[in-house]
């Protein structure tokens, strides 16, 4: 499927914004940029302005004058400089010690080339623009480009020592250089670390403009503010037609017209456009010149890639950028690797994790009456039932129970924070997921995989519309994007999207990226009950 984005065949539907810039700077009420060092913005005609953050001193409050790069930002990205300078100069002593030993005429040369591999590295990832501000604390997007750095790196050692005939000793290379990308990489995860920490405290935030309409622009409110370690604090919001008053608490500072004065305001280093018909290519493509000369971040987030992210490719075609969505591969070569790697994993954690469920099993047993398993019945791929094993954390009346309790929540998922038929021992067990370790034997029997959408009850299946069936084409998972997005904090609409995205775009990669986060989030408990 090939879709052509909005063009000019719209035609103009906002207002230049360098006309209305100098149009407000030529009216008495006009609003006056905000001062170096933190003061407020003179009050217009209709109200005043927001108080600019006393941290945010940045040059893009002056409309027109280039934004200066965050504080924060300079920080990490020179903690990142010095983090891989000083493993590229472990690693190249560390291969010197191994491979030679000791320093004579003839390691010479390797102790000048160690001592050069540091400002090498540095320049070649500065090369690969890994540094670039809006790659910190991504994640998948930075550790690609270390990895690539290592191989450009070793494959041009090997073509120069080919071309050059120079002899050089292959175990220094193949110690030094992936040594140098493995502990690079160790550095970048814990510089991450220690940014989605500062994030989940408030500090290292990206100051957001959004424009849209209202009920997208909640939504991304919410989205931010439950996920902050993504850094995205939205700030202000534009709205077609303007108005007064906020969205989730976000003050509207005026029409789609209004976007690049209103990154001024507030000292913005980003604007986000979501979807919005009003914002066409015309008006897309000014707000970027406006943008530009503040040296200001442009996103846009159209409503498409919600779910087809992963699958869309720009291809130009007569001028105009085209997105050709790819069908998502839901068959074939790809689900047999995937069903493979899943029964071989979870054959070997069955088998490592033996002790521990032996120990849970005479817990559960000790603790009160009932069996250690607790069997249900829950619907598979394709609409097909089997039945999920689970150690028991429930008292053994629980399902008699439940009819006379109700659920904290809207939509088919029945859960409650506090239900008092679980068990002391239960709540233990559930906060850390022990509960669910049992359900290895589902893996391996093929009824589950390792990560997929959350296994449904048939009761919530019935009520299930078209979308929210779409989670059946998959396989259920012991893991997902929901255990490693919140949990049952998520609510109903959340878990939803979140299957729904990794019914879409799934893939090995994107499984391993998911059970390296799992285990963080089970060993941090929240969300579970």
């Amino acid at each position: 499927m090939t879709v052509c984005p909005q063009t000019v065949t719209q035609g103009e539907r906002v207002r230049d914004v360098t006309a209305f810039q100098a149009a407000q700077e030529s009216e008495p009420g006009a609003v006056q940029p905000a001062r170096e060092g933190g003061g407020k913005a003179a009050p217009d005609a209709r109200e005043a302005g927001p108080e600019v953050a006393p941290d945010v001193r940045e040059a893009g409050a002056v409309p027109g004058a280039r934004r200066r790069m965050p504080d924060w930002v300079r920080r990490h990205r020179a903690m990142a400089v010095a983090a891989d300078t000083v493993c590229a100069a472990l690693a190249g002593a560390l291969a010197l010690f191994v491979r030679f030993g000791e320093v004579t005429a003839y390691v010479f040369p390797y102790v000048v080339l160690s001592a050069a591999l540091p400002a090498v590295w540095v320049c070649v990832v500065a090369l690969n623009r890994a540094y670039e501000p809006r790659l910190l604390g991504l994640g998948s997007e930075e550790f690609q480009r270390i990895l690539q750095c290592g191989f450009m790196l070793t494959a041009a050692l090997a073509v120069c020592a080919y071309l050059t005939k120079i002899e050089v000793a292959r175990g220094y290379v193949v110690l030094a250089l992936p040594l140098t990308t493995l502990l690079t990489l160790l550095a970048r995860y814990a510089l991450r670390r220690s940014l989605h920490r500062r994030r989940a405290r408030g500090g290292c935030m990206r100051r957001v403009v959004a424009v849209g309409h209202r009920a997208a622009i909640a939504e991304l409110v919410r989205r931010f503010r439950r996920e902050r370690y993504h850094g995205m604090e939205v700030v202000a919001a534009c709205i077609p037609r303007g108005g007064m008053g906020d969205v989730e608490g976000v003050p509207v500072l005026g029409d789609l017209s209004e976007v690049a004065l209103a990154v001024g305001r507030v000292s913005a280093d980003t604007v986000a456009v979501l979807a919005c018909p009003e914002m066409d290519g015309v008006a897309l493509r000014r707000l970027a010149w406006r943008l530009e000369k503040t040296d200001t971040d442009l996103i846009v987030a159209p409503a498409l890639m919600e779910v087809a992210g992963p699958r869309i490719t720009i291809r130009p075609a007569a001028g105009l950028p085209l997105l050709h969505v790819d069908h998502p591969e839901i068959s074939g070569l790809r689900r047999v690797l995937k069903n493979l790697f899943d029964r071989v994993v979870a054959g070997l954690l069955l088998a490592a994790l033996s002790p521990l469920l032996a120990g849970v099993a005479v817990a559960v047993r000790a603790s009160g009456p009932g069996p250690v398993f607790f069997r249900q019945t829950r619907v598979g791929r394709d609409g097909a039932e089997f039945t999920i094993y689970k150690f028991r954390t429930m008292r053994a009346d629980a399902e008699h129970r439940k009819i006379t309790l109700s659920s904290d929540g809207p939509g088919p998922l029945f859960k409650i924070r506090n239900d008092p038929r679980v068990t002391p021992l239960g709540a233990r067990l559930r906060r850390h997921s022990l509960d669910e370790l049992p359900q290895l034997i589902n893996v391996i029997l093929g009824h589950m995989s390792l990560v997929g959408p959350r296994p449904p009850l048939p009761e919530e299946v019935a009520r299930y519309g078209d979308d929210v069936r779409r989670r059946l084409l998959v396989k259920p998972g012991m893991t997902g994007l929901w255990q490693v997005s919140g949990r049952s904090d998520l609510s109903w609409e959340e878990s939803v999207r979140l299957d729904l995205r990794y019914v879409e775009s799934w893939s090995l990669m994107l499984d391993l990226q998911i059970l390296w986060k799992t285990w963080s989030a089970v060993a941090r408990g929240a969300g579970a009950y």
